[in-house]
């Protein structure tokens, strides 16, 4: 099943965590530090909140995504993607959110980044770059490389 991915920063996760149960009547499904995410069955859609402590910060959009099921989707998404003249950016096997992922990234007229990605399986870090390892809220950084991503994460 796919279905459409929003990501929030809020100012504390815990008290965003306690609203969104009640307003979705369901429990996170991934929940750790300064990081939670819901698989929501109806409406279709995954919630992640990212704590993000700058002032002004809570409340506002990090990005937005569609989840997909396979390697294959994200794939052949990327390349619709880049037939219609959109620019791509790959990233595949990346640790982002507490899970390894494949992934492409597009971003609106406005700028505002999206991914088309799928889970391949769950990581105890929120991100891995490298020999860098952050944990969530550490300059707000997850996915993405490049200036226009340095801010976003999934």
């Amino acid at each position: 099943m796919s279905r459409v991915q929003l990501a929030l920063n809020v100012s504390n996760v815990d008290e965003a965590v306690v609203f969104y149960s009640k307003l979705f009547n369901v429990e996170p499904a991934k929940r750790k530090p300064g990081y939670a995410n819901f698989a929501i069955e109806n409406p279709p859609l995954k919630l992640v909140l990212i704590e993000n402590t700058d002032v002004g910060a809570g409340g506002t959009l990090n990005h937005l995504g569609v989840e997909v099921e396979t390697p294959e989707e994200v794939g052949s998404a990327q390349t619709r993607l880049a037939k219609d003249n959109l620019e791509t950016q790959i990233e595949d096997g990346v640790t982002c959110c507490y899970a390894v992922q494949d992934k492409v990234w597009v971003h609106d007229p406005d700028n505002a980044p999206w991914e088309i990605y799928t889970v391949l399986e769950n990581a105890e870090q929120m991100k891995s770059n490298g020999l860098e390892i952050l944990s969530a809220g550490e300059s707000g950084v997850c996915c993405g490389s490049g200036s226009a991503q340095e801010a976003k994460c999934c």
